[in-house]
Parts: structure tokens; C-alpha cells; sequence
């Protein structure tokens, strides 16, 4: 369960953006929606209903004529927030709950979740737009399109309600969810990246033009088993379970490939010029975000 009074504790971090933001990508933020703004775009004639505001009086003087002021409006930076919800992410000690009593919750989803909501958070507070989306073989948005405190609070119930579940297809969300995008924003990723790094490569691609932060998420059993001797393994996402023998070298063996997976997955993120955050659920939550909020 997501508690929202962590929101509280963010006023720690400095919200602003534009650190985050170099000169070309906030270059792009320019709208070429016509409003009141700071840059002046042209003149129209007036018309009846028309903001008698924005009338060019000078104009008016010369040639006796009413015109409007046209103004191209700056549009805030936008952040997108995209949370893997496939069955995978269904791991470790939820809050609340008693195993959460016996050890601080690690959660994969919650922790990823509240790594979002922190996102949009502090993009409300700085008067920035925000997107918020579910993804497993495709993207779900499940934010109103109000980028408010009070819409955050909203999604704090409506994920708190999602049972994580099913595949995901990391090539088929990405690539979908980047077809959304307008202009060059900042985009969020959280998963546990479990699958074909050739796939979440593609995936990572389709959004490479923006500024992109990948929040990597391992629960602290993941990389260190606390299980030994003979043990079923299942795979959540597919529903399938293997009964094999977790002995001192099947243990090295998996260390070394999870090692390795998180590897090709940085250096994707590399390639592809994002930023790439391996985050331990394990890991007090506050100073997990500042690693991922702060460049």
C-alpha cells in the first residue's frame, strides 16, 4: 500500500527542471499554439469574442483599424512517467503488510511507483505537465490530464488498486507510447528491465529523442537468493516453474548472468544517451530518488 504522506518529504529536492534540460531540448518546448505568451507571433484582424486584451492600439492609431496580437505560447516541459506493470514487477515485502512488518517493504512495484509519483510531483509543483502510464505489452495512461497535487494524490489510489500482471513487450510499449510525444520532454522508465535487452534496446530507441532516465529496480533477493538446497523457480509472467537444486555453484552462475543482464542493459541506455539508475528496493527510499531525480 502507497502511503501519500512520502509526497511530503520531497520538498527536499530542488523541483526545478531546467538543469535537467539542455539548451536544444528546451529550445524545443516552443509551442506553435497561438495564446498569451511571451514572444510575438502576428497580427489577425479582430473579430466579435475576440479578447479585446490582446488589441494593438498603436496599429489601431495608423490605420484605424482593430487588430489582434498574436503571441506563440511557451509550453512547460513536459514529464512522462512509464511503470512496467507485468506480473515480474509483482515481487518483494509490500507496506502494510506482515511481511512488510518483518522487513522494511521492497516491493518492486510500490518502490517503482512511488519513484513516478515522485516525478510528477515535482513537475506539478514547478506548474509542468505530466503523463502517467502503465505498460506491459502496450502502454495504458491513467493519469486525467490535470497536472495537479490533487491529481497525484488520485493516482496514488489508482495504483494501489493495480495488481501487476502479464508479459510485457518492451519493444511494442515504448515504440507505441513514443508516438504520443509531441516535443522533446522528459520520460521516466521504471522496471525491473527483465527481458530481451535487443528488445528493450528497440524500445528505449523510439524514445531516445527526449531526455530519458531509466529506474532500474532489484529487490535485494534478486541479486542475493536467500533460498538453498532444492527449490521451484517460477516464472510470474508466464506462469511457468522449474524445480531445480539452488546449490553454491547454480548460485554464482545466476549472480554472474544477473550481473551481466543489468550490463547490457546500462550500456543500451548509453548507446541511446540515457541515463541509466540501477535502484535496490532494499535502499532507503529518499535517497534511491535523489539518485534518480538529481543528474
Amino acid at each position: 500500500m502507497i502511503e501519500p504522506d512520502f509526497l511530503d518529504e520531497l520538498a527536499r529536492f530542488d523541483a526545478s527542471l531546467q538543469r535537467r534540460v539542455n539548451a536544444d531540448l528546451q529550445g524545443e518546448q516552443e509551442s506553435k499554439d497561438v495564446g498569451e505568451g511571451l514572444t510575438f507571433s502576428d497580427h489577425r484582424r479582430y473579430s466579435p469574442g475576440d479578447d479585446t486584451r490582446l488589441l494593438d492600439w498603436r496599429v489601431y492609431a495608423r490605420t484605424d483599424e482593430l487588430y489582434i496580437k498574436q503571441y506563440e505560447a511557451e509550453r512547460n516541459l513536459t514529464v512522462h512517467v512509464l511503470l512496467d506493470a507485468s506480473a515480474s514487477m509483482d515481487y518483494g515485502a509490500r507496506g502494510g503488510t506482515e511481511a512488510a512488518d518483518e522487513r522494511s517493504p521492497t516491493h518492486k512495484f510500490e518502490y517503482g511507483a512511488k519513484l513516478g509519483l515522485g516525478f510528477a510531483a515535482l513537475a506539478a509543483a514547478e506548474h509542468n505537465d505530466f503523463r502517467f502510464s502503465l505498460f506491459r505489452d502496450t502502454y495504458e495512461r491513467i493519469d486525467r490530464n490535470r497536472s495537479t497535487q490533487g491529481e497525484v494524490l488520485a493516482l496514488i489510489d489508482r495504483l494501489n488498486e493495480t495488481d501487476p500482471d502479464g508479459e510485457t513487450d518492451f519493444r511494442r510499449a515504448l515504440e507505441d507510447y513514443a508516438t504520443t510525444i509531441d516535443s522533446k520532454s522528459l520520460v521516466l522508465v521504471v522496471s525491473d528491465f527483465l527481458g530481451d535487452p535487443s528488445a528493450i534496446e528497440q524500445g528505449l530507441a523510439a524514445l531516445s529523442r527526449n531526455d530519458v532516465t531509466l529506474g532500474h529496480v532489484v529487490e535485494p533477493r534478486e541479486r542475493d537468493p536467500d533460498v538453498r538446497g532444492e527449490a521451484i523457480v517460477s516464472d510470474p509472467e508466464r506462469g511457468s516453474q522449474l524445480r531445480t537444486y539452488f546449490g553454491s555453484r547454480l548460485v554464482a552462475e545466476y549472480s554472474d548472468r544477473l550481473t551481466d543482464h543489468i550490463g547490457e542493459i546500462e550500456a543500451a541506455a548509453e548507446r541511446l544517451g540515457a541515463r541509466h539508475e540501477l535502484v535496490d528496493t532494499g535502499a532507503d527510499f529518499f535517497d534511491s530518488f535523489g539518485e534518480v531525480w538529481v543528474e
